[in-house]
């Protein structure tokens, strides 16, 4: 019986910015609770919640204190357990982050490691003596700026941290430490949830050497000097495999279960490691990178990153997205200025739908949504501060969801919301897409409902037509069916030649006849074809 993630679009909830009923400016699980027939109306299978565990909040809920605990902004595990069977009769799956390879620094476990060297837990995070001057151990970086160590007048020793001071480093080297992750997410799989997001999830291990990492390849300096670095020592080690294997041996004892974990890598290596960490049935039911969540909206990149990862693992299994929590949107990514930001988010959904793999929306993608504008102080990603301005963080695509147009806050929230919701945001509300056939909504609707109709999107092999840019095409086929997507990834109308029978089916913005496809300013279409199909570019000239 095929597994239902391998079909699953999968659409990812903000808990902080999705709906607040408590009234105190901040989202909550009552909240989401009472929007997700939303959710379900979009014909997604499935739910994830980024973090809503008790934390500090210095990195938004990815440091987390007590992963067992709900945090009081968002409610307790009753409002949980209530979400759950809510989702459940909606009949949408639920995933749940797992923030593992760092924890708080006001975390119990943290609390006592640093008490002394002597301990139960002073070998659960990462320590590591000065050099004989003072130094680090190392030159690791931290992702958020300057050193990857922190100095513990306790101790008198480094703590290792790959994000915030306030996030150490837990050591995977130490069987304890793995043991007691395995017992958290015992603790939520036993409560219902259908699977896990592992953040960083090639992050857990880390050289136990301690080598210092080498350069990398650049020719510009750049802006994050973390990238100045080949981060060959510090993340991503051959014995993250066996924690994984743990994992899924764990979540092997429980019916219909899965875990799909966040790479952080650069270039082709993301791509490499989403197939290793997938390939076989003993470690990731699925990954996904920032590959496709990048500015390169080129259809050599799309059709580079599935080739890449068919080639390295035809047996693992990839999941694809455009946006998320941690990425400027991909209509403002991807539209130029001037450009048509609608046109762009209804072909990025007919896009999405027509690639191999499981698929994650983002909360907010389905409306067009923009990225916000946050002026300096309005910021709330102080993790990110130190790259202000070239860099202004993560807040603009964080920014609370739209629900009502003319209601206060868009209906987020009636007291003032913890990011602003400003007009350019609230002009997208769900309340004037509704019922709208031409709207970014009604178009996500009838993607995800012609994916799941056609086996060819679900199960189909995958091929590529050889087209010039701005021209994608992609061909799906199984049991002698075929469908074809193309994509016209630009802001001019492309026309195509056309031979083999060939008929337009499902959404699309194309016309067809005398043997040609007309495609406008990113324009898109799906033909059934004979399995004989060829495509040939024409000059509109020639067209006409």
């Amino acid at each position: 019986m095929r597994e239902w993630w391998r079909d699953a679009v999968i659409y990812q909830i903000y808990p902080r910015s999705f709906q607040d009923d408590s009234g105190d400016g901040i989202g909550d699980l009552k909240g989401i609770t009472r929007r997700l027939d939303h959710v379900a109306s979009l014909g997604v299978d499935a739910i994830w919640l980024s973090p809503f565990f008790t934390s500090p909040d210095r990195d938004m809920g990815y440091d987390v204190s007590d992963y067992k605990g709900v945090s009081e902004l968002y409610g307790d595990l009753a409002d949980f357990d209530a979400l759950v069977a809510r989702a459940h009769a909606l009949g949408m799956k639920v995933i749940i982050d797992q923030v593992l390879s760092h924890t708080s620094d006001q975390h119990p476990w943290f609390t006592e490691s640093r008490a002394s060297r002597t301990n139960p837990k002073a070998d659960w995070y990462v320590w590591a003596d000065p050099q004989r001057d003072g130094t680090p151990p190392n030159n690791w970086l931290s992702i958020f700026g300057g050193s990857a160590w922190q100095f513990d007048t306790r101790r008198k020793q480094y703590y290792m941290h790959n994000f915030l001071t306030e996030q150490p480093d837990l050591n995977f080297h130490n069987a304890e430490v793995v043991d007691a992750l395995l017992d958290v997410m015992k603790f939520w799989l036993d409560r219902g949830v259908d699977g896990f997001r592992l953040d960083t999830v090639n992050f857990y291990v880390h050289d136990k050497k301690l080598r210092s990492n080498p350069p990398s390849k650049w020719t510009d300096f750049p802006n994050n000097p973390y990238e100045a670095q080949d981060q060959i020592y510090s993340k991503t080690q051959p014995e993250n495999l066996d924690v994984l294997r743990k994992m899924r041996a764990l979540t092997d004892q429980y019916e219909a279960r899965m875990m799909v974990g966040e790479v952080g890598e650069m270039g082709n290596r993301q791509v490499e490691v989403m197939g290793e960490y997938t390939e076989g049935n003993d470690k990731l039911h699925m990954a996904y990178s920032f590959a496709m969540l990048s500015h390169d909206h080129t259809a050599r990149h799309f059709r580079n990153c599935i080739e890449t990862f068919q080639k390295r693992a035809p047996d693992g299994w990839p999941s694809w997205s455009f946006s998320n929590h941690d990425v400027q949107r991909h209509v403002t990514r991807w539209t130029p200025e001037g450009g048509d930001s609608d046109a762009v988010a209804k072909q990025s959904i007919a896009l999405l739908t027509s690639f191999p793999g499981t698929l994650g929306l983002f909360q907010g993608e389905e409306l067009g949504q923009t990225e916000t504008d946050i002026l300096f102080d309005e910021l709330q990603d102080t993790a990110n501060i130190d790259f202000w301005p070239e860099y202004k963080g993560r807040d603009g695509c964080r920014t609370p969801m739209v629900w009502e147009a003319g209601v206060i806050n868009a209906g987020f929230s009636t007291a003032a919301p913890w990011l602003p919701v400003k007009p350019e945001q609230a002009a997208r509300a769900v309340s004037t897409q509704e019922g709208q056939n031409d709207s970014v909504l009604a178009t996500y609707r009838a993607a995800i409902a012609f994916r799941k109709s056609r086996d060819e999107l679900r199960l189909g092999t995958t091929h590529f037509h050889d087209l010039p840019e701005p021209l994608l095409g992609i061909r799906r086929s199984v049991d002698g069916r075929a469908l074809t997507g193309v994509f016209n990834l630009s802001g001019t109308e492309q026309v195509l030649g056309i031979t083999g029978e060939a008929a337009l089916v499902g959404p699309g913005h194309a016309s067809m006849s005398d043997g040609r496809l007309s495609l406008p300013a990113y324009g898109f279409a799906y033909i059934e074809e004979d399995g004989d199909l060829t495509l040939s570019p024409q000059s509109k000239t020639a067209a006409d």
